[in-house]
C-alpha cells in the first residue's frame, strides 16, 4: 500500500504534514523552508548553503558535538541539504526517539548560535567543497551547463556560491538572513514512520508555534531573453571529455499532463539502463562508460540534460549518436511496447522508493514546498500511467530545439 499524508496549517502559517506508518521502527522530522540560491542577491550567492552548514555548529543550549551525540548516540542520523529554491534539515531515529528529533532540529532552526570561531573554519571547510567539486569533470560540465542555461540570474549560479562572495559573509550577514529567510510561511515540518499523530502535532506546535511570521523571500524569474548560451569549454588535466547538453524546458506551473510526459520523455531517453541513450551510445557503439540524463523542474521554468563522459579519440562519433537519438525522438511516437515498459519503470521505481521513511519524509515536504499541497502517490502513478505516445512526441518536440540547446566540455588540459 502506497503512504498516505495529511496537511496542517499552524496558527502562524508553518505547514505541516503527518506521514504515520505503524509497520516500520523509524521516524524522521524534517523542516524544508523556501530559502535556496535563487533566493540569493549575487553579493549573497551561497549564503543559503552557508546558513545549512552552520545549523550544525550549536545552539545556546548545544555544542556541536552535543547536537552529534544526541542523535547518532541513539542509533540515528541527521543531514542536511540545500537546492535552487529551499533548504531542507532532518533527523531520522527509532521511532521512541521523535522528542528528540523535533526538539534538535528545530532548536537547530530556530536558535543557530553561529560562533565565530566556527564560521572562519566552516567558511574554510565551503571553500574545500568548492576546490573539490571543480576538481570532478562532471561536476564542472554541469555547472558550466546552468551558467549556459540560465545566464544572467541566478539559477545559473552555483549553489554553494564562490570564494568572492564567501570571503564578504560574516556571522551577522549569516544571522541577518536567516531572520528574514526562516519565516513559519515559507516552512513546512515534516513527520514521516511510526508515531502518534496527536503526540507529534503537540511536539511541533510546542516547537515552532512561538515562531514570528514573516514574508517569504522572492527571486528573480528566468525571462525568455536573454537565450541560453550556446556552447562553453573549459580544460582541466583529465583523460576523458565530459559532455553536458542541455534544454530549457517549462516548469512547476506547467499543466500536470506535460510534467508527466516530460518524466516519460526522460526515462524514455536516459535514465536507466534499458534507455535510448544509454543502450545506442554505450551498448551498441561502446562509446561512453556512463551516460544519462536528467530532468529538473523549477517554479517557472526548468532544464533537461543529458551527460557522458567520451572517449578522446570518439567524440564526434559520439555526438552524433546522441543528436541521432533526439532526431528520433523527434520525428515518430515511441511504440506501445517501449512505451508500457518506461512507464512501468518510472511508476515501480517512485513506489519502491517510497519503502524508506526518509525517501516519504523528502518527498511529502518537497510536494508541499513545491506545489502547495500533497501529491498522493497514487496520483503520481496515475499520472504517469496516462500518459500517451502522443504526449511523448509533443513533448520531445517543445524541448529538445536546436535554438534553445547548450553545450558544455571539459576536455584534456593541451
Amino acid at each position: 500500500m502506497l503512504p498516505t499524508a495529511t496537511l496542517d496549517t499552524l496558527s502562524n502559517g508553518l505547514k505541516l504534514v503527518l506521514a504515520p506508518d505503524d509497520h516500520v521502527e523509524g521516524v524522521c522530522f524534517g523542516l524544508f523552508v523556501a530559502s535556496g540560491s535563487r533566493h540569493e542577491a549575487p553579493q549573497d550567492a551561497g549564503i543559503s548553503h552557508f546558513i545549512e552548514h552552520m545549523l550544525f555548529k550549536g545552539t545556546a543550549k548545544r555544542t556541536a558535538l552535543a547536537i552529534s551525540q544526541a542523535v547518532e548516540g541513539r542509533g540515528g542520523n541527521f543531514n542536511a541539504y540545500t537546492s535552487e529554491e529551499g533548504t531542507c534539515f532532518y533527523a531520522y531515529l527509532p521511532c521512541d526517539y521523535l522528542a528528540t528529533a523535533v526538539d534538535i532540529i528545530s532548536d537547530m532552526f530556530v536558535n543557530a548560535a553561529i560562533p565565530d570561531a566556527e564560521f572562519a573554519r566552516e567558511r574554510q571547510v565551503i571553500l574545500e567543497e568548492i576546490k573539490m567539486y571543480g576538481d570532478e569533470p562532471d561536476s564542472v560540465a554541469s555547472e558550466n551547463l546552468s551558467r549556459a542555461l540560465f545566464p544572467d540570474n541566478a539559477l545559473g549560479l552555483p549553489i554553494a556560491g564562490s570564494a568572492a562572495t564567501l570571503d564578504k559573509m560574516t556571522p551577522k550577514t549569516l544571522r541577518d538572513y536567516m531572520r528574514r529567510a526562516y519565516v513559519p510561511s515559507a516552512t513546512t515540518a515534516v513527520v514521516a514512520g511510526r508515531f502518534d499523530p496527536a503526540a507529534a502535532r503537540t511536539l511541533v506546535e510546542n516547537a515552532l508555534g512561538g515562531l514570528a511570521e514573516g514574508v517569504p523571500l522572492s527571486y528573480v524569474p528566468v525571462k525568455a531573453r536573454p537565450r541560453p548560451v550556446k556552447e562553453v569549454r573549459a580544460e582541466r588535466d583529465v583523460q576523458q571529455v565530459q559532455l553536458a547538453i542541455g534544454f530549457r524546458t517549462f516548469g512547476i506551473r506547467a499543466p500536470a499532463w506535460k510534467k508527466y510526459a516530460a518524466n516519460v520523455f526522460d526515462g524514455l531517453m536516459g535514465r536507466s539502463m534499458s534507455s535510448r541513450l544509454f543502450q545506442s551510445v554505450r551498448e551498441r557503439r561502446g562509446l561512453s562508460y556512463d551516460i544519462r540524463s536528467q530532468l529538473q523542474f523549477f517554479d517557472e521554468t526548468g532544464g533537461w540534460a543529458v551527460t557522458a563522459g567520451l572517449a578522446t579519440d570518439r567524440v564526434q562519433e559520439a555526438v552524433a549518436a546522441i543528436e541521432r537519438e533526439f532526431v528520433r525522438i523527434r520525428a515518430k511516437r515511441p511504440g506501445a511496447a517501449e512505451l508500457k515498459r518506461t512507464k512501468e519503470y518510472l511508476a515501480g521505481n517512485f513506489r519502491l522508493g517510497l519503502e524508506q521513511v526518509r525517501a516519504r519524509m523528502f518527498y511529502f515536504g518537497n510536494c508541499v514546498q513545491t506545489y502547495g499541497r500533497i501529491l498522493p502517490p497514487q496520483e503520481v502513478v496515475a499520472g504517469i500511467a496516462a500518459v500517451t505516445a502522443d504526449d511523448v512526441l509533443a513533448i520531445a518536440n517543445e524541448i529538445i530545439q536546436e535554438k534553445g540547446e547548450s553545450v558544455s566540455w571539459v576536455t584534456p588540459r593541451q
